[in-house]
């Protein structure tokens, strides 16, 4: 998406940035993972096809993806690729581009259990209400994958539909006033140029 191509948003503990280039060989490296191809249902892809994959993400007007980067790091030497820790994603669906569904993936095994992934997707949400102007958001999360549906559900998220064939369970929130306010109390918030 162009919308977020040269802009970063700044949070306390997390920075998202744009997917890049530069990111995709690291990117690659996490989705060569067996376990991330599950948690993720996602099909192992060639470095070429992630390139590929990249491109889309950067271009095309209903995804909207950032990288996440463990502040600490990033502040401390400013190099984005030994910063990375995961990704968030928003696809934008539905005729009036108002529902995105949501992603997330804490990808660096000694990032997770740190309220890294917390964070980022609450700095996400806020990007999707804010920038895109989304009115609902989904999440759709393997049922086995409890932590992730746990932190949704945390965050005022509720199951509104299950898969057997997918083993996936949909979680729906719609945006409010005093929803958004939760959010903003959560984390500081900020968008700067990249």
């Amino acid at each position: 998406m162009k919308l977020n191509s040269d802009i970063k948003i700044v949070g306390e503990h997390v920075v998202l940035v744009p997917y890049r280039e530069i990111h995709v060989e690291k990117y690659h490296s996490w989705m060569s993972t067996e376990e991330l191809q599950i948690l993720t249902a996602s099909e192992p892809l060639s470095l070429e096809e992630e390139y590929e994959m990249q491109k889309s993400w950067r271009e095309d007007a209903d995804k909207c993806t950032f990288i996440i980067l463990d502040k600490a790091k990033f502040d401390k030497d400013g190099d984005e690729i030994s910063a990375m820790i995961g990704d968030t994603n928003i696809f934008i669906k539905g005729s009036d581009a108002s529902t995105g569904e949501i992603e997330i993936m804490i990808a660096e095994k000694t990032a997770r259990g740190k309220r890294l992934g917390w964070e980022a997707v609450i700095l996400m949400l806020l990007y999707g209400i804010k920038e895109i102007k989304l009115q609902h958001f989904e999440a759709k999360i393997l049922m086995k994958n409890s932590i992730s549906i746990e932190m949704f559900q945390k965050l005022g998220f509720e199951e509104t539909s299950t898969s057997d064939v997918f083993k996936e369970v949909t979680l729906g929130k719609v945006v409010s006033k005093e929803w958004t306010e939760f959010l903003h109390k959560q984390y500081f918030y900020q968008i700067q140029p990249h």
